[in-house]
Order: structure tokens, then C-alpha cells, then sequence
């Protein structure tokens, strides 16, 4: 056990204990994911064999305590994806504004995909030492979406294996703890769209989730009177914050 004094963020956090690693493979698992016997015996053997050595990323399905697959897979977003979530587009019209997650499809059969969760994340060491592991500018969240990316530049694939399991809680967190887990995604999403957008998307998207993201769910949350939604808009005060706090 590696016993920090502070808390240096998930992506640092990561890194620090791969390099303490010595295997060919690393996996990466979220604290509410339980394995099961045979969780990582399929993706080893699949990853081994010899037609699959450009697949350098590999999750498998998860389950909840009901035994219902989580839809964990996802597509790279492009601004508009971004921009039809703060809309609320993406669940009006699903059709015509699909969201970057792949809730479409059942995850029922295994197939190459742009990005699996990082609740069960195996990746060849080679590959993680090769893109320099998490970029640890991403303190929490869009951190295995941003090296799934990376991955994808460097011409390798990643493979969604539905023939192995793994148990995915999940769940419901505290008021105080969505907004906060909300302020780190924005971040996060403004540091993705700065590093893989074009500058003017890349702002146009951190302008709109600092005054128009905000204010559509407000007006959302008051349409639906629901105090918690409006309690969780906290995090968008935390995120003025830190920009404040970072420009003085």
C-alpha cells in the first residue's frame, strides 16, 4: 500500500502505483468494483492472442447486484455531444443528438469501441509507458477517456469483451458530494476540450458550461421543484471558485 500525505488526484494517484508495478498488464478498477473468479482470466487469454496485438485497451461487462449490464461503453465526443448534453437534447431526442455514452446498444456482445469505462481497466504496460500513463492535469474523471484517446491516435484499439463480468455498484451520493463530483467533471470536461478540440470549440465549450449549463439546469430543476437539483448546482460555484483562485 502506497500512503500519500495528500490526496494528488486519480490520474496521479494511477500512475504512482503503476510504476511500482513490474507486470505486462495493468488494470485499473474503481473502488466499488468486485471481481469475480473468471473477471480476468477472458481478457488475458483474449488479449493474448496473436490476431489481437493492436489491441492495447480491453473492458469487460459489469454487472449490478441485480445482474443488469451497465451500458459502460463510449464514443469520442465531439463539441456538439457536449453541447446537446447541457441542452438536455441528448435525452429529448436521442436520435438526431446522441450522447457520447452508448446507451443505445445492450452491451450484450463483445466488440471494438472507442472507450470502456474505467470501473475495469486493462491496458497493455507497454502502451500506458509509452503515452506517459494518465495525464495527471485531469484530477478526477475524463482522465481514462483522454489516455483511451491517445491510444486511439497511436493506432491502437480498444475492445469491450462481453464474455467476462465484473460487479459494478455504483449508486447514489450525498448532495454535497454530487456538487462536488459535478465541479470536478466540468473541469475535467474543459481540460478535454482544450487538448482534443480546435481552440474556438474548445472555448465555446468552456463559455458555455460556465453561463449557459448553469442556467438550463436551473430552470430544469425548477421546472421539476427539485431542491436536490438545485442543492447540486453548488458545483458550478465551486468551479468559479477555483477558476477565481487560479487567476489571482
Amino acid at each position: 500500500v502506497i500512503r500519500n500525505t495528500g490526496n494528488r488526484g486519480f490520474a496521479a494517484a494511477c500512475n504512482q502505483g503503476a510504476k511500482g508495478s513490474v507486470a505486462d498488464y495493468l488494470l485499473f478498477l474503481n473502488p466499488d468494483t468486485r471481481l469475480f473468479k473468471d473477471s480476468l482470466v477472458q481478457p488475458l487469454v483474449f488479449v493474448e492472442r496473436p490476431d489481437n496485438r493492436r489491441v492495447g485497451i480491453v473492458g469487460i461487462q459489469l454487472v449490478d447486484e441485480n445482474g443488469r449490464i451497465a451500458r459502460t461503453c463510449a464514443r469520442f465526443p465531439m463539441p456538439g455531444m457536449f453541447f446537446s448534453k447541457m441542452l438536455g437534447l441528448d435525452r429529448l431526442f436521442p436520435r438526431y443528438f446522441p450522447s457520447h455514452f452508448m446507451n443505445e446498444w445492450g452491451h450484450g456482445e463483445t466488440r471494438e469501441v472507442d472507450h470502456v469505462m474505467g470501473a475495469f481497466f486493462l491496458i497493455r504496460r507497454q502502451l500506458f509507458e509509452t503515452l506517459r500513463g494518465f495525464d495527471e492535469r485531469f484530477f478526477v474523471y475524463l482522465e481514462d477517456l483522454d489516455l483511451s484517446r491517445r491510444a486511439y491516435n497511436a493506432s491502437w484499439k480498444t475492445v469491450y469483451l462481453a464474455d467476462a463480468k465484473a460487479y459494478h455498484k455504483g449508486g447514489g451520493t450525498s448532495e454535497q458530494v454530487r456538487a462536488l463530483r459535478l465541479s470536478y467533471s466540468l473541469r475535467s470536461r474543459i481540460k478535454y476540450g482544450y487538448k482534443h478540440f480546435d481552440r474556438f470549440p474548445a472555448t465555446l465549450l468552456m463559455v458555455s458550461t460556465l453561463f449557459l449549463e448553469p442556467l438550463c439546469r436551473l430552470v430544469l430543476a425548477t421546472w421539476r421543484r427539485s431542491a436536490t437539483e438545485v442543492k447540486t448546482l453548488k458545483g458550478f460555484g465551486m468551479l468559479w471558485r477555483s477558476i477565481i483562485d487560479r487567476s489571482m
